[in-house]
């Protein structure tokens, strides 16, 4: 630390204390007992065994501090402060403004801050991406640092993070628990039994260390301990006094998510010393390694079918995936599912870039977000019906801004005698709410491949829905299928209805099509890969050919899936009231295929029986 005298870690810690009073207090909302708590313990770590070179925050080599408890960001912005990241001028009047990048919760607005948190057990999971990424692709000589609140260790999905970072043997993270006993309600489930925590800890197969959470020399020697272990997993058990500093604070209740005063923060600011220009020069990352020559793939050559081959979307995607191996920032992640989902043959392929999240759907999407932040590619994996499990992360991936790619298999009620549990039928909704993303949904394996390749280099979060059965292939291998697009698989000039379509139900779109050309029917089929951004073009030029006789179907939900898409796309025009949509609105059982599209009046003789109705004739 630098300021022209020799001061110690309790001053630094104070000052951390005193900052986060000051801008919680001038902002009116925060958590500044929820930081307190944790100040002595990010003290240490910050004066001494952080490497991070702030001026270059991309630097390869620097540490990372992820804030799980991402609610104590009082905390952290004083770090940032402490370590002449931002100003004390931006700490005080802009923190939790419009506008600023001091928010609520911590985001990667923020160059220090890898990925969103603040949903609490969100953070630990995703720092074990960033672990994996720096143990076993990147292979450099930084630590993850992950500060944990004791009201999340109640999460499943911590305990998901564990596991799975012990299974890896990741050395390179250390987890620091900030165990003050209190919630936003009351006491925590465990309160201050440091030795349940511990018992569960290892019980997981990591390393526990208990320390007084108060005590700065007895942290240093910890997190000194922490770093220098090289086969565990390390967590840092610290007992903690919430609103540790301010007397009237201390271990009190009704305090979590208040603001102390305008009077009462200048009597425990004056209390604690009042504010010091501290500024911290941390410990420094090593160099970084020379460039490395990695070979770029040019076009990537994607596997090929036959028109009128019965291939599986699913299998369409596992073979492109296999392909997609040829670039090295594609790394693959799936729910022990990859025999079914197809990822084992990129696993067979390029297993160091492959990692088995087993039965964990929170973690497999945490995992992907981590090794996005530290710029790979991940394609995530599994059923359609458990993408629902990590539905939070999703929709914090998108807060964190990381481009991931997610595979939904096994789809609808097409997967047949499985039953209702294993059915997927509310993703397409969850996938189209996230913001930013991208939902697709092929119908045949060359469509499959194509989409498969084009989430690669996608922004955001993509979704590709994929099915169990096999499917005749449509499209020749050479056809382009352009993101926000649709494929207008059957017209003529005098159109009497559209049948709109995507995945399974395009075929019974085709199927139906072709019962009413002999009825004289005249009906177009629009095949809606790109569920989101839909095919507007495709779809308005169809309500102007119809007269707005459209009818939907679709393996989903009627709520949020393709219907609502493509009404969304035409509202506004009288055509939208002309809409048949067909969708799973009973309850499914076990049964075959057709079966179930059948009992689900989604199949070929319900679309057909909807297109009479528009077109009016019985």
């Amino acid at each position: 630390m630098t300021d022209g005298t020799d001061l110690s870690v309790s001053a630094l810690a104070t000052q951390l204390r005193v900052d986060s009073i000051r801008c919680s207090t001038a902002a009116g909302s925060g958590h500044p007992t929820s930081s307190l708590s944790a100040a002595d313990l990010m003290a240490v770590l910050l004066a001494n065994h952080l490497r991070y070179d702030w001026a270059a925050p991309d630097l390869p080599t620097n540490d990372h501090l992820v804030f799980s408890k991402g609610h104590a960001t009082p905390l952290l912005y004083a770090m940032f402060r402490a370590a002449g990241a931002i100003s004390e001028e931006e700490l005080v009047t802009t923190y939790r403004r419009f506008g600023s990048r001091l928010q609520g919760h911590p985001t990667p607005l923020l160059p220090w801050v890898d990925v969103a948190t603040g949903s609490l057990g969100q953070g630990l999971p995703c720092a074990v991406g960033i672990a994996l990424a720096g143990k076993f692709l990147e292979k450099l000589p930084y630590h993850v640092w992950v500060l944990c609140g004791d009201s999340e260790m109640a999460e499943g999905s911590m305990w998901e993070a564990f596991d799975k970072a012990s299974y890896y043997g990741l050395a390179n993270l250390t987890v620091i628990v900030d165990v003050n006993r209190l919630g936003q309600r009351g006491p925590t489930e465990l309160e201050w039994d440091l030795d349940a925590y511990r018992r569960r800890v290892e019980g997981f197969g990591c390393r526990a260390l208990l320390v007084g959470g108060h005590d700065a020399e007895a942290i240093d020697a910890a997190v000194t301990e922490c770093r220098a272990d090289a086969e565990h997993v390390c967590v840092l058990l610290a007992r903690t006094v919430k609103g540790s500093g301010v007397k009237e604070l201390e271990d009190a209740e009704g305090w979590h998510g208040r603001t102390l005063p305008a009077e009462f923060a200048e009597r425990a600011i004056a209390a604690l010393g009042g504010a010091a220009p501290i500024t911290v020069t941390p410990p420094r990352p090593p160099p970084p390694p020379p460039p490395s020559e990695v070979a770029r793939t040019g076009t990537i050559g994607l596997p090929r079918y036959e028109r009128g081959a019965l291939v599986a979307t699913r299998r369409a995607f596992g073979d492109t995936l296999k392909a997609l191996a040829a670039r090295p920032e594609v790394v693959v992640l799936d729910g022990e599912v990859a025999n079914s989902t197809y990822t084992d043959e990129f696993a067979a392929a390029c297993p160091e870039r492959f990692f088995e999240m087993f039965i964990s759907e929170q973690q497999l999407i945490a995992a992907a977000v981590g090794l996005a932040a530290r710029g790979y590619r991940p394609f995530a994996s599994t059923f359609a019906a458990f993408v629902s499990r990590a539905a939070d992360f999703i929709r914090m991936a998108a807060i964190s801004g990381v481009g991931i790619c997610i595979n939904g298999s096994h789809a609808g009620v097409e997967i047949g005698a499985d039953g209702p549990s294993q059915m997927g039928l509310e993703d397409l909704a969850l996938m189209q709410a996230i913001q930013g993303s991208t939902v697709l949904y092929p119908s045949d394996a060359t469509s499959a491949a194509a989409l498969t390749s084009a989430m690669a280099d996608l922004d955001g979060i993509s979704y590709l829905r994929t099915t169990r059965g096999a499917y005749p292939v449509l499209y020749g291998s050479d056809e382009a299928f352009p993101i926000g697009e649709a494929k207008v698989l059957r017209s003529s000039l005098h159109d009497d209805v559209c049948l709109v379509g995507a995945g399974v139900t395009v075929h019974q779109c085709l199927d139906a099509a072709n019962d009413l050309a002999q009825e004289g029917i005249s009906a177009r089929v629009i095949d809606a890969y790109s569920v989101k951004p839909i095919g507007t073009s495709a779809l308005l030029d169809a309500c102007e050919a119809t007269g707005g006789r459209l009818v939907v179907a679709e393996d989903h939900h009627p709520e949020g899936g393709l219907g609502a898409a493509v009404a969304l796309a035409i509202s506004g025009r009288e055509a939208s009231s002309r809409i048949a949509h067909l969708a799973v609105r009973a309850m499914p059982m076990s049964g075959t295929n057709a079966e179930l599209l059948d009992f689900t009046k989604i199949s070929a003789s319900h679309i057909e029986a909807a297109a009479h109705a528009l077109v009016g004739r019985s």
